[in-house]
């Protein structure tokens, strides 16, 4: 079993390492630059905020990147914004509003400038990220292998530069593991099959359900208390997705 799983690994890793092969030099360029916007600029910037800011805070502007993907597209990709799809956005961030404050709003301040601005603009730079995506016509986990070899060798510069290595305590490890494995992994995967298959405008107001989930599953767990705002928040966040259920087609 053992033998047959490293053979498995050899093979794809060669069959990996011809598709690298056939790159042209733009097309590096364009997979590296993405991966320096989308895995290292948006998370350095991103985890200042929580370092320096209310946590809260922070999670209510990195939710307004689905915001940027919209707006972006537009420019960008020349896709249009209908009224629906405006209102799904609209709803979208409300019931992520909801949950997160659990209605009550007055929680929200916003007045650590600097770092708002901070964050504003990593969300800004996943939005990019996520819209320049479409227009790499390269295999997904290819550009993904790309984009995480980009974001470790800017991450060690970065940490020879400002900081001191250091290895993450037991209690941390397995938190950052899984952060690894599915936030850092799989979510990508998954985040640019979706852009891959239709509109950025499209897919963008249905990010909005991850904190809605979140949630559930704390209640769920952790035995978190249903309070009646999340289901508010949930039924925002069901009927922008039922606003932007019109067929979409992918025409990047």
């Amino acid at each position: 079993m053992v033998s047959f799983v490293a053979f498995s690994g050899a093979t794809v890793a060669v069959r990996q390492s011809k598709i690298f092969l056939t790159y042209k030099i733009r097309d590096w360029f364009n997979a590296v630059f993405l991966g320096f916007l989308g895995t290292y600029l948006y998370y350095i910037l991103l985890y200042f905020g929580y370092a320096n800011a209310q946590g809260l805070e922070v999670l209510v502007l990195q939710y307004s990147w689905p915001i940027f993907i919209v707006l972006l597209s537009i420019f960008i990709l020349k896709e249009k914004l209908t009224l629906k799809r405006a209102l799904a956005v609209f709803l979208g961030f409300l019931g992520v509003v909801l949950v997160l404050t659990k209605g009550n709003f007055a929680q929200i301040h916003l007045d650590n400038y600097f770092v708002d601005i901070l964050v504003l603009i990593a969300a800004l730079t996943f939005g990019l990220f996520s819209v320049l995506s479409k227009k790499v016509h390269l295999e997904p986990y290819t550009m993904i292998t790309i984009y995480f070899l980009t974001a470790t060798v800017a991450s060690f510069v970065s940490m020879l530069w400002l900081s001191d290595f250091s290895l993450p305590t037991k209690d941390a490890l397995v938190p950052i593991l899984v952060n690894g494995l599915l936030v850092n992994g799989f979510s990508y995967i998954f985040w640019i099959k979706a852009l891959k298959k239709a509109e950025a405008s499209f897919v963008a107001p249905f990010v909005f359900l991850t904190p809605v989930l979140a949630a559930l599953y704390l209640i769920i767990f952790f035995r978190e208390p249903l309070l009646p705002v999340y289901g508010l928040g949930l039924l925002a966040v069901i009927v922008g997705g039922l606003l932007n259920r019109e067929k979409s087609t992918n025409i990047s």
